[in-house]
């Protein structure tokens, strides 16, 4: 395998989305070196614009990392299109810091001093004819990033656990029209009365699958019986599973999200892992951040990670220091 030459890089980002873009830029402005690993596969592409972020809002996601892309360059930082297949810890190096070994699938292998995991979440929409076709689209997941433009139209919540009750309080602030298909699900009686209150509309009957209008977008949802449910939008509450391709080698813990929400990266404070020198920012630990916040997670984890690699190079200093004393 090719393996860049010269002296470790000092940081080696693992995905290239707002957290690990916004963290590669906190530690190439702090003159550290810095490859980010992008598979150019962001949660968001499919959506027309990145919403909640101010100053941004509405920004294009390809046009919003791109810019981001070009920042870290502008600071003397790598960003490589590539997918990480491996990455383990190599063990200490001389002066006692950790190293770890980041395989690409071009064959290129990476030697970095620290790491940050920043890959995201992928999200699992439930197995409904029809359903995946409109993702980003016709099909969302977040009110919040979402929910603006979806207002007033015709909604219907599919129901795949606890958390969809919630989620449907959420969509019934953005319109009157909202239909809640239980899809098997438990709905006490308590729920049901306070969906009645909130005028929200009750289907039991199973969900066959989505029906497509004839130019385009949702048309309604078709339910076992035949009978179609006009609707124009349609909100999941997704499982989210962080992505973790290529990185089994670094025995990051995980921990599963409540309510069989999905499963995610453990982290502490700025995004430290128990595995020292890997910290992890972003969806992949946080799955319900939104770009802003995952952004401003990625910059955390990036001081922190500059903050312990001054520490070690002062170290590395120290014992040269005392070596070249004792020769003379």
């Amino acid at each position: 395998m090719e393996e860049l030459p010269g002296k470790p890089i000092d940081a080696v980002v693992i995905g290239g989305g707002a957290a690990g873009l916004n963290g590669a830029l906190t530690l190439a402005r702090s003159r550290r070196s810095v490859v980010v690993i992008d598979s150019g596969t962001p949660r968001n592409a499919p959506a027309a614009g990145v919403h909640g972020l101010l100053g941004l809002d509405g920004t294009p996601p390809a046009q919003l990392l791109e810019r981001g892309r070009d920042e870290v360059r502008r600071y003397g930082g790598t960003v490589r299109t590539g997918e990480v297949v491996a990455a383990s810890a190599a063990g200490p190096a001389p002066d006692g810091d950790v190293r770890f070994t980041v395989a690409l699938a071009d064959g290129a292998t990476l030697r970095a001093r620290r790491i940050l995991v920043a890959t995201g979440v992928r999200d699992v929409l439930p197995d409904v004819p029809g359903l995946a076709e409109h993702w980003g689209h016709g099909v969302v997941h977040c009110p919040y990033c979402h929910g603006w433009e979806v207002r007033d139209m015709p909604i219907g919540i599919l129901a795949t656990g606890p958390a969809s009750v919630h989620h449907a309080l959420l969509f019934r602030q953005l319109t009157d029209d909202l239909v809640y298909f239980t899809r098997g699900t438990p709905l006490d009686d308590g729920t049901r009365a306070r969906f009645a209150a909130r005028g929200i509309g009750v289907v039991d009957t199973p969900v066959a699958g989505v029906v497509a209008a004839d130019g385009g977008g949702v048309a309604g949802v078709r339910m076992a019986d035949g009978r179609l449910v006009d609707r124009r939008v349609l909100a999941v509450a997704t499982v989210m599973r962080a992505r973790t391709e290529g990185l089994v080698g670094l025995a990051l813990p995980m921990r599963d999200l409540p309510g069989g929400a999905g499963r995610s990266f453990e982290s502490g404070i700025a995004g430290t892992t128990a595995v020292p020198g890997v910290w992890v920012a972003g969806n992949a630990t946080d799955p319900t951040a939104q770009v802003g916040a995952s952004a401003a997670a990625g910059a955390l984890a990036g001081a922190h990670i500059n903050a312990d690699l001054a520490t070690a190079d002062t170290e590395a200093a120290l014992t040269a220091a005392r070596h070249d004393s004792a020769l003379t």
